[in-house]
């Protein structure tokens, strides 16, 4: 938006950006999804820019821009970044609240998936399951770390495999989970006492999964 220069001095404030943020709440994510045009300001507001520029950028209408950017700022998604002088106007700039955006099950509510649904160990629904609870605990670690000014420590380990057989695919996960057994055993205070009482130390949950990738994602 432009407005008349009327001092000399042109505001710098740069926020903090997030590097991830999590959507949780449905109203932000409904701000996020109603337009496909809104993830795209997000993107190109990575960098401090203004509706204007975000509509050359774009190719849409300034108007069109302003009305979605004010959507987007009203949400917290996008936030004043200062002012940048233009000939004789000056422009109020923009910074997205994060450089990605990820929404959690949450938003979904009672939709989202449950780990007590899923029955079968061994189940896809099951695995999806487990990993909407991560994504969505793991969501709340990030956000009490990043209020306190801390980094949330995790573990993560990925790795592409084939199984030529139903057998060795089999034998595989026999012998991975007895591995994963004894180091747990090992390295790992029992997460509680004999009586039932949560023990000492800091909590973590641990997933391990293994599906068929996708043929679109394969090379």
């Amino acid at each position: 938006m432009l407005s008349r220069l009327t001092t000399n001095t042109v505001k710098t404030i740069i926020p903090a950006m997030n590097p991830i943020e999590t959507v949780s709440q449905p109203r932000h994510a409904a701000t996020i999804l109603n337009h496909p045009i809104r993830p795209r300001i997000l993107a190109h507001a990575r960098e401090p820019i203004s509706s204007s520029e975000l509509a050359r950028r774009l190719g849409q209408p300034r108007q069109r821009i302003n009305y979605h950017v004010r959507q987007l700022a009203d949400a917290g998604l996008l936030q004043p970044a200062g002012q940048q002088r233009k000939r004789n106007m000056v422009e109020q700039q923009y910074l997205a609240s994060a450089r990605a955006y990820v929404l959690t099950p949450d938003v979904v509510g009672e939709a989202a998936p449950s780990v007590d649904a899923a029955h079968d160990d061994a189940s896809a629904a099951h695995l999806v399951a487990l990993c909407a609870r991560a994504q969505s605990e793991v969501a709340q670690v990030m956000e009490s770390a990043h209020a306190a000014g801390l980094r949330a420590r995790t573990m993560s380990m990925t790795s592409d495999v084939r199984f030529t057989s139903v057998e060795q695919r089999a034998a595989f996960t026999v012998e991975l989970m007895k591995a994963v057994t004894d180091v747990v055993a090992r390295y790992t205070t029992p997460y509680k006492n004999a009586d039932g009482a949560l023990a000492p130390g800091r909590p973590f949950r641990m997933v391990l999964g293994c599906y068929p990738i996708p043929s679109e994602n394969t090379k």
